[in-house]
């Protein structure tokens, strides 16, 4: 009996076939991204290129619009309001990120140890002050700073004793930096609590055998092993301290002698253009304030992998 070999299929044609796949694969990914593109482009590229674009003209009544190079810049770089204000955040920053990271660290891991009763209420309740837009937050906590009429003040006028001010020159920073931990929390919590939850569970049992207790086991390997979220929590960190607005633009109006409208830099920009009309100059502002987020935010990451090759 005889039989008839099938005839081999030619290799070209496996290949055709898998080009052509991974052709229609590939259009397929870009039509998904297509309208995330188009959204980033026309709501983030172009109004940073207009926005680069204006920062080096300057208008004026007389002559125009006329092109100035690099001025716009250097005058930001010597107006005492726009230093002043990166300094006020810088301070800011180095006050109020610790604690509100240090705070969302031990109540991830509290959360993460598994010891504590009603976990998802607790959870719950430290998340939710995330969930109060940052204008309603910076309301409720004018009202409660209040001299003349907030509970704080009033309480301590009953007891007989004299009100504390919030929101005078000396304390107004702090109670800010209140309002922020306050709103923020929640939010660090939930990113160092996923991280955690990702830890293999057989790294806590081997340190448990060999005898560590739970601060040990906390500090020698949940810590490092989140190292990766601390540091974007940090770096969204240094990004909101720069880009604060909210609060200071409602305390305004409560305290219009303490806040002035360079009391943060985001804060003054938005003054210099929307209430002094210097459009280009705001433009070359927000550019350095950018400029200075990089900044720090590089150097924290520098200091983050030298230290970790240090180790």
């Amino acid at each position: 009996m005889s039989t008839t070999a099938a005839p081999a299929r030619r290799p070209g044609k496996a290949t055709e076939h898998t080009t052509g796949l991974r052709r229609r694969e590939a259009r397929a990914g870009y039509l998904f991204v297509l309208p995330f593109m188009v959204v980033f482009v026309a709501m983030l590229v172009i109004p940073l290129a207009y926005s680069g674009y204006l920062s080096f003209f300057r208008e004026q009544l007389i002559g125009g619009t006329s092109f100035v190079g690099f001025e716009n810049y250097v005058r930001a770089l010597g107006d005492s309001t726009f230093v002043s204000g990166v300094l006020r955040m810088a301070q800011f920053f180095l006050i109020q990120v610790p604690i509100m990271l240090g705070l969302s660290l031990l109540f991830a891991l509290l959360l993460d140890s598994g010891r504590l009763h009603l976990q998802r209420v607790i959870r719950l309740g430290i998340f939710i002050p995330y969930a109060v837009p940052g204008v309603i937050a910076a309301l409720m906590w004018g009202y409660l700073y209040g001299q003349d009429f907030g509970p704080f003040a009033q309480f301590f006028r009953a007891v007989g004793l004299e009100a504390p001010t919030f929101l005078d020159g000396g304390s107004m920073l702090y109670s800010i930096m209140n309002i922020v931990t306050w709103s923020f929390v929640g939010y660090n919590m939930i990113i160092l609590y996923a991280a955690l939850r990702s830890i293999p569970t057989e790294l806590y049992e081997a340190a448990r055998i060999d005898g560590a207790g739970e601060i040990r086991v906390a500090w020698s390997i949940k810590i490092p092993a989140i190292r990766p979220a601390l540091l974007l929590t940090v770096i969204f960190s240094i990004i909101g301290t720069f880009q604060l607005f909210n609060e200071p633009s409602i305390l305004e109006t409560i305290a219009p002698n303490v806040i002035g409208n360079g009391y943060t830099p985001n804060f003054y920009a938005y003054n210099v253009a929307f209430v002094a009309q210097e459009v280009n100059y705001a433009a070359a502002i927000a550019f350095l304030l950018g400029i200075v987020i990089m900044a720090v935010s590089y150097v924290v990451q520098l200091g983050v992998l030298r230290k970790e090759r240090a180790e």
